[in-house]
């Protein structure tokens, strides 16, 4: 008997992709192996396991992939500075990359000739999907279930779902749930009430982060140590790279530290209105900057600032696969075995505060600042340094 054709499905266990799981078996005749990455979502393994398999699955991959996620994906993008549109810390953006890597590695080992994901046809995320199946696989079929069914709309997707059995998840308030997206970096919420940009955003969808005015009114400080760039130790004690971010979301989370509420711009043209948590991100990027600021030069830096908006929008795009992005991580890191030190943060009520950076690097100089000291500082060739920039007035 000829086995069926695989598909390798990025399963999250929800509704929409549940739906998606129940329509490709039903419209491709293949068999789905349903794929969930644990990258520090809210998830539950058995959940997620009962319910792909009342559906008819008889694979499901699940993998832990948060360290690799925090260490090898957000890392490198904190240590850019990565911000899109100004407040954006791409906590989603970051996420689809490695998931879509895993997925092939998936449908590889299983002989798949298709992948599958759950994005919508308006969304980022299936360009950002897609471009990391092209990476690793290029002439791999991708099944896009929005870009094809007819399934338009939430009620069409309630109805379906009602009529083949699938479990619909309710919210906080009883309603069909907002969209949301989450990982061990972010949560981000959208859709509903949300899609009208004059709509304070509910309180009760906030899922990471206190009300600033509801955060204790005790101040908590923290103090995050920097090796080759990136943090290895909280207050002292050395954690893993997931326990370390996890750690700085409770802690800036309870503080109410890391809220954003982004009117965006997609990559394919539509503006979106999103709200995210990203405590732990927040002040990594700000304990980050600390660091560098006390021990890289200044053209590094500046150098690093004038990428940086570039850098960013290659990753939202879902270019973090391509060689203009890895040319640009070249230049975020060339100095980053310079960055060693800590810096303490002071939290309260949404606010955070740089209290100190120490550091044993030697390119701040407390001789050549101080008011007290002139002797290293030659300030006679000041004169003729403002003289000869006062030439580029008239350039």
């Amino acid at each position: 008997m000829k086995s069926k054709k695989k598909i390798v499905l990025a399963y999250s266990g929800g509704l929409d992709t549940s739906i998606i799981l129940k329509w490709l078996q039903k419209n491709y005749n293949a068999e789905v192996i349903a794929y969930t990455a644990d990258i520090g979502q809210e998830i539950d393994k058995k959940k997620i396991l009962k319910n792909a398999k009342k559906l008819g699955v008889t694979k499901v991959v699940i993998e832990n992939l948060k360290d690799v996620f925090v260490k090898e994906y957000v890392y490198p993008m904190i240590r850019g500075h990565a911000v899109y549109e100004g407040v954006y810390l791409l906590g989603t953006s970051i996420a689809r990359p490695l998931i879509a890597k895993r997925q092939i590695h998936i449908a590889k080992k299983y002989k798949a000739y298709a992948v599958s994901h759950g994005s919508t046809g308006k969304g980022n995320d299936q360009i950002r999907f897609e471009l990391g199946y092209h990476y690793f696989a290029p002439k791999i079929k991708v099944i896009a279930p929005w870009r094809i069914w007819k399934l338009n709309s939430r009620k069409d997707l309630i109805k379906y779902a009602k009529k083949n059995k699938i479990p619909i998840p309710k919210d906080k308030k009883g309603a069909s749930p907002f969209s949301v997206d989450d990982n061990l970096f972010h949560t981000s919420t959208e859709g509903k009430v949300l899609e009208n940009p004059k709509n304070q955003a509910p309180e009760f969808i906030f899922q990471r982060t206190a009300a600033p005015e509801k955060a204790p009114n005790k101040v908590s400080y923290v103090t995050i140590e920097f090796k080759n760039g990136d943090p290895i130790t909280i207050n002292s004690k050395k954690l893993s790279p997931s326990n370390i971010l996890q750690k700085l979301n409770t802690l800036a989370g309870k503080n109410g530290i890391g809220r954003v509420d982004l009117v965006e711009n997609r990559f394919i043209g539509i503006k979106s209105r999103g709200i995210y948590e990203t405590p732990g991100g927040t002040l990594l990027m700000t304990a980050h900057r600390a660091i560098e600021s006390v021990t890289l030069d200044k053209e590094t830096m500046h150098k690093k600032d004038d990428i940086m908006p570039k850098y960013a929008q290659l990753i939202y795009n879902g270019f973090w696969y391509s060689k203009a992005r890895f040319k640009l991580q070249k230049i975020v890191d060339l100095k980053k075995n310079k960055v060693n030190g800590s810096v303490k943060l002071k939290l309260y009520k949404g606010n955070m505060t740089i209290i100190s950076r120490q550091t044993k690097s030697t390119a701040y100089s407390m001789k050549k600042v101080s008011f007290e000291e002139n002797k290293t500082f030659n300030k006679s060739n000041v004169e003729r340094f403002i003289n000869f920039h006062k030439k580029k007035l008239k350039n």
